[in-house]
């Protein structure tokens, strides 16, 4: 059973959404709210063929958990916020803000259980999960799929040497180029004071500051901190966040910690579809492919729920 609902409303960027309830909801039951990774994404996070959002609300509200989706906060007012002030935008303002009153408006319906809301984060999303939490989402628990606890400017540059590696020889010289270009702009940032960062473009319509402001918030320290139950998932064929600097990298952050649970999966890329091309230069054809997101993913992050 889907209803149409608004995030934020009566604010200055209201969003459409949907609620997934399970059919015939007569009692409380648990809910996750599900936050998009980067760039403007629609509430189905559709990328290229695929609607990875959708397909986890359908399977999860089938297993008796509610599922709230949204529209990113740059996907409709993209323009309006970079012609207002283009160099403020941060994920506070993009992804943050929202994602906390998406928790709130679950948290105040008398359908939902407000002890047990939870997060689950895609990429970015994943990144943001647990700074998510603390900045008053407070969950009951926290699902980070295919995220990582590097710096963003770190993984864009991985991705780009990962794409110089796959090209033809004498293409490799004009890309090597481009990405010292944006190496030297990611190490000077650290050196810029707020002001400054707003007014330097780094690429497109992105300015310092939102690398900045990001990086002054670092994961590690919001998982080290954390006691909450936290489920972290990765396919092993993801070609945008890796299992060797990702996956690895939060599991040397939490070990010892007995409230993680890690899973990765074979096969699968960064939307838990299976892999078809598995190489980052590939991107836009393997997203081309209609899939679903794996049974298995989603009956592991139902299961964890409900547990």
């Amino acid at each position: 059973m889907n209803e149409k609902i608004i995030i934020g409303r009566g604010t200055k960027y209201p969003l459409n959404g949907i609620l997934s309830l399970p059919d015939h909801c007569t009692s409380m039951v648990p809910a996750v709210v599900l936050v998009h990774g980067s760039g403007p994404a629609d509430m189905d996070e559709s990328i290229g063929a695929n609607k990875p959002f959708r397909d986890i609300a359908e399977a999860l509200s089938a297993k008796g958990i509610a599922v709230l989706r949204y529209d990113k906060r740059t996907k409709i007012y993209g323009k309006q916020m970079l012609k207002e002030s283009p160099g403020d935008v941060t994920v506070e303002s993009e992804t943050i803000e929202d994602a906390i009153l998406a928790a709130k408006l679950l948290k105040n319906d008398g359908r939902i259980d407000s002890d047990k809301v939870y997060i689950l984060g895609h990429s970015l999303g994943g990144m943001l999960a647990p700074r998510i939490d603390a900045e008053g989402g407070d969950f009951a628990g926290i699902i980070i799929c295919a995220g990582s606890p590097r710096m963003l400017s770190d993984i864009l540059m991985s991705q780009n040497d990962d794409v110089l590696s796959q090209l033809p020889k004498f293409l490799q010289k004009i890309a090597n180029r481009q990405i010292v270009g944006l190496k030297a702009k990611f190490d000077a940032i650290s050196g810029m004071n707020e002001e400054k960062a707003k007014q330097t473009k780094i690429f497109g319509k992105t300015y310092a500051w939102y690398f900045k402001e990001m990086a002054e918030h670092p994961v590690a320290h919001y998982l080290s901190r954390t006691e909450k139950p936290l489920l972290i998932l990765q396919g092993d064929k993801d070609f945008q966040v890796s299992t060797e600097k990702d996956f690895a990298l939060y599991q040397q952050i939490c070990i010892g910690k007995p409230n993680v649970r890690f899973k990765l999966y074979p096969g699968l890329n960064h939307l838990f579809m299976k892999s078809v091309y598995d190489r980052v230069k590939d991107f836009k054809k393997e997203y081309k492919i209609p899939q679903k997101v794996s049974t298995e993913v989603l009956e592991d992050i139902a299961e964890w729920i409900l547990a």
